[in-house]
């Protein structure tokens, strides 16, 4: 429900100043202009007056609950019609039995009220188009912050699915590798198990969390490596490097392991020999810039990976910057795969883990 115009301090404090000034004008002008006394000329300024306010208010009640979807002008004008006639009726009433011994003003209330209507109705006519005008504009403001809070909802929603949706592909592909080393070696199995859990661990304890520092998310890889070295032992071998002035940065999390998971997947493909995967992570120009390459056979088509893991991470990024090019990926000529990720840095970001 929008809020009354009336219930805003500011204008309770422009309304009352306003009101009054009209009324002294009122008694002024009654006093030195048509040269009634005092308390005549208080007595018409105030009856008036207030039942006028009385009017504006009951027509800002009455729009606050109630608006035709058609025809919304014609109804203030019926509305604004009879409060002026009611007014113009009470005022008679009241004027004319407070003051009837004053023969030359009730001769004056009589000849001026059609005047005193015009002015009523143009001023109620006013009062309740403001009001329209105000509940619109408040249901327009709360319409737009409802669609945006939907929007983030869903956006949120959407980024969580992201995240939660690589999870189980890589917990699959873990547990088979677990199964596979229990039979040929238990006790590299176990290893695996505690790394496992490790990551697993520290998967659910940053679950909430949207962003995350450089440091924070590279103890994160750096585990998820420890569980693929076990997994793929002597044919993996891994080279990070890290610069120290990105160490405090911060970047979406669990947004790298599906980039390494893509390199090692596709480094390994379709080759028995062992393989060199480079994680470098660096800052240029406010933009912090993770690099990660792998060799590929280049005749294979699948290469390129633009599987799941690196279209979910192009949808994140885009839900969180509205940027295409965060995410980019290239083959060099000594069949080399290169991914680069760019994440803008703000200042804010860095108190946001």
């Amino acid at each position: 429900m929008t809020s009354n115009p009336l219930l805003s301090r500011k204008i309770q404090k422009v309304a009352g100043t306003l009101f009054l000034a009209w009324i002294i004008a009122f008694v002024l002008l009654f006093y030195y202009t048509l040269n009634f006394n005092w308390m005549v000329s208080a007595g018409d300024s105030l009856i008036s007056n207030v039942l006028l306010a009385l009017a504006c208010l009951a027509i800002s009640m009455v729009l606050r609950f109630y608006q035709p979807k058609h025809e919304i002008v014609l109804f203030v004008i019926i509305m604004a019609v009879a409060m002026a006639v009611a007014i113009c009726i009470m005022s008679k009433f009241l004027l004319n039995n407070l003051f009837q011994e004053y023969q030359t003003y009730t001769e004056f209330l009589n000849f001026s009220l059609p005047f005193r209507f015009i002015v009523l109705f143009v001023f109620l006519a006013w009062c309740g188009l403001s009001n329209v005008l105000w509940y619109r504009l408040e249901e327009q403001s709360e319409m737009q912050e409802r669609l945006f809070a939907a929007q983030n909802l869903a956006k949120e929603a959407e980024l969580n699915k992201l995240r939660h949706q690589l999870q189980p592909h890589f917990l699959f592909n873990s547990l088979n590798s677990v199964y596979a080393l229990t039979i040929v070696n238990p006790k590299e199995a176990g290893l695996m198990i505690t790394k496992l859990a490790s990551f697993l661990r520290g998967t659910l304890k940053r679950d909430d969390e949207v962003w995350v520092s450089v440091a924070e998310e590279m103890e994160y890889i750096q585990l998820y490596l420890d569980i693929e070295k076990v997994r793929f032992s002597h044919r993996l071998n891994i080279s990070v490097d890290i610069a120290e002035d990105t160490l405090a940065l911060c970047l979406p999390g669990t947004l790298l392991q599906p980039i390494v998971e893509n390199a090692i997947k596709f480094g390994l493909y379709n080759t028995s020999s062992a393989i060199l995967i480079s994680v470098t992570v660096k800052v240029e120009n406010k933009m912090l810039i993770v690099e990660v390459s792998n060799p590929y056979d280049p005749s294979m088509k699948s290469t390129g990976g633009t599987g799941f893991g690196l279209t979910s991470i192009r949808r994140r990024l885009y839900l969180l910057f509205a940027d295409h090019n965060l995410l980019q990926t290239a083959a060099s000529a000594d069949n080399i795969y290169l991914t680069t990720l760019k994440i803008p840095q703000k200042n804010d970001q860095n108190h946001t883990h």
